[in-house]
C-alpha cells in the first residue's frame, strides 16, 4: 500500500467516531420520528391519518402560519439590524472589534429560558422597564403577546446574524469605493451596483439560517407564553409532555412537517438564491 493510501486510510478511520455520533444522534432520531409519524396513537397501525388530520385541522394550520409569520418578521428585523452592526464592526479598530465580536458571540448563546426570564424581569407586568414606560404614559405594550415574542426573537437573532455577516464584509475592498467615486458614483451607487450584489449570497444565506433558527425555537417562546400562543414547537411539546392527552405519534407528524418546511426553505436558498462568490 502506498504512503498516500495509508494516510487516506488513517484519516478515514479517524472519522469513524464522528460518523457514529452523527448516526446515533442525528439519523436514528430522524428515522424514528418519520416511522412514528405514520403510526396512529394508541395502535400499531401504519396509516396516513395523522397527516390528513393535521392538514384538515384549522388549529394546526394556524400554528404553522403563526410560526412562519413570527420567524419571517424576526428574521427580517434581525438581518436589517445585523447588516448595519456588521458593517459598523468592520470599520472599528481591531482591539475594539475583538471586544464587540466577543460580546456578540456570548449573546448568540443567550437564549431559551434564561432569555425569557430576563425579558420577563425587564418587560413583564411589573418589569423594571415596564414601570418606567407606565410613568411615561405608555401602557399598550405587552411582552405576553405576538409583538412581545417578535421583540424577543429579534433580540436573539441579532448576535447570530452579526457573527454570520461580519466575515462577508471582508470581501469588500475599500479601493472599490474610491474607484466608484472617481467614476462619478456616490455611496448609494456603490451599494446598489457593487456592495449589495457581492453581499447578496451571504445576506440571503444568513436570512435562511435566522429563519430556521426562529422556526425551531421552543424554550424562549414557552418560557414567555407557556401554551398560550399557537406555534409548532409549543404544539409538539404539548403533545409529548402535556397535562391532558399525550400523542407522541401526532407530535412526530408535526415534527416531520417542520423539517420538510425547513428543508424546502433551504432548497429555495440553494437553487434560486445562492450564487457563486465573486
Amino acid at each position: 500500500m502506498r504512503k498516500k493510501d495509508k494516510e487516506r486510510l488513517k484519516y478515514g478511520l479517524s472519522l469513524i467516531p464522528l460518523g457514529l455520533i452523527v448516526f446515533f444522534i442525528l439519523f436514528i432520531p430522524i428515522i424514528s420520528v418519520v416511522i412514528g409519524s405514520f403510526k396512529e396513537d394508541g395502535t400499531n397501525l401504519y396509516t396516513l391519518s395523522n397527516y390528513t388530520y393535521i392538514l384538515k385541522s384549522k388549529f394546526y394550520r394556524q400554528s404553522f402560519f403563526n410560526s412562519l409569520r413570527l420567524s419571517f418578521i424576526s428574521s427580517i428585523l434581525g438581518i436589517l439590524i445585523s447588516f448595519q452592526l456588521s458593517y459598523s464592526i468592520s470599520r472599528l479598530e481591531q482591539r475594539i472589534k475583538n471586544v464587540v465580536l466577543l460580546y456578540s458571540n456570548m449573546m448568540s448563546n443567550f437564549s431559551g429560558l434564561p432569555l425569557a426570564f430576563a425579558f420577563i424581569i425587564i418587560l413583564g407586568v411589573n418589569g423594571a422597564v415596564t414601570l418606567i414606560l407606565k410613568e411615561m404614559g405608555i401602557t399598550d405594550f405587552n411582552i405576553y403577546s405576538q409583538k412581545g415574542l417578535i421583540l424577543v426573537y429579534t433580540y436573539f437573532q441579532i448576535p447570530l446574524g452579526t457573527l454570520l455577516l461580519y466575515t462577508a464584509f471582508d470581501s469588500l475592498d475599500e479601493r472599490w469605493k474610491e474607484a466608484c467615486s472617481l467614476l462619478g458614483g456616490n455611496k448609494k451607487d456603490f451599494w446598489r451596483y457593487i456592495g449589495l450584489p457581492i453581499l447578496k449570497s451571504p445576506i440571503f444565506g444568513t436570512l435562511i439560517i435566522l429563519f430556521t433558527n426562529a422556526m425551531g425555537a421552543y424554550a424562549t417562546a414557552y418560557g414567555i407564553m407557556t401554551s398560550n400562543y399557537n406555534i409548532i414547537p409549543i404544539r409538539i411539546g404539548a403533545l409529548i409532555s402535556g397535562d391532558v392527552v399525550l400523542k407522541p405519534n401526532l407530535a412526530s407528524t408535526l415534527a416531520v412537517f417542520l423539517v420538510v418546511t425547513i428543508l424546502f426553505i433551504f432548497f429555495i436558498n440553494e437553487k434560486f438564491i445562492q450564487k457563486k462568490k465573486y
